[in-house]
């Protein structure tokens, strides 16, 4: 998937829709401030590992969104039937990093195109989604998302839902740095440690 020629592509995006978005209408460069955006790619665990290592990211908390039962267990969101995704909120200064460059990540850390899975995690909670804060990042992520689509990236379609956070849940507090505070774990060793390590040889640019 890394390939160089992959890679040049995904930077085509970010810098065709960094150059349609960086003005407003009147031409004046927007001011920028922190900003947030809430994913969803399979286990939150994994997200937030691999985004915890990005320069530009405050901070990353796990938690659960999209579904129609307020404050859900674990447990009930492994039970597939409140309706809610694992997700990981990331807080980042777009002075650092991009909007873009977090998608540009995000399409690449897991497979959009697994439809209520990612790998042996089976479940509606694992499903590829992004939850926009905003029309700007609804339109971005539309946008990203067509022109993966367009250039053929993928063999299969890509599943990943654009939607609006309606709401969010923290996770318990054993899911937080959850990958720090269990490097040991067999869930870890086997899956989020060679993402990491995956991550870190094909994205340098962004790593802290």
């Amino acid at each position: 998937m890394h390939t160089h020629l992959n890679k040049v592509f995904f930077l085509m995006i970010i810098l065709s829709i960094n150059f349609l978005m960086t003005f407003n209408v009147k031409g004046q460069k927007m001011e920028k401030q922190m900003e947030k955006v809430t994913l969803g790619g399979g286990c939150f665990w994994c997200l937030e590992a691999i985004y915890q290592r990005v320069k530009g990211v405050q901070s990353v908390i796990s938690g659960y969104a999209g579904g129609q039962v307020e404050n859900p267990t674990y447990e009930q969101v492994c039970s597939n039937t409140t309706g809610h995704a694992e997700v990981v909120q990331i807080s980042f200064d777009p002075g650092i990093i991009s909007y873009e460059d977090i998608l540009n990540i995000f399409w690449q850390i897991h497979d959009p195109t697994q439809l209520n899975r990612q790998g042996n995690d089976v479940g509606t909670q694992y499903r590829s989604v992004i939850f926009y804060h905003n029309e700007d990042q609804k339109q971005k992520a539309i946008v990203y998302k067509r022109n993966l689509e367009q250039a053929g990236i993928y063999k299969n379609p890509i599943v990943t839902e654009i939607v609006p956070l309606t709401n969010f849940y923290v996770a318990e507090k054993y899911h937080q740095n959850y990958f720090n505070n269990n490097p040991t774990q067999v869930y870890c060793q086997l899956v989020i440690s060679p993402k990491l390590k995956k991550f870190k040889k094909s994205f340098t640019e962004y790593l802290k």
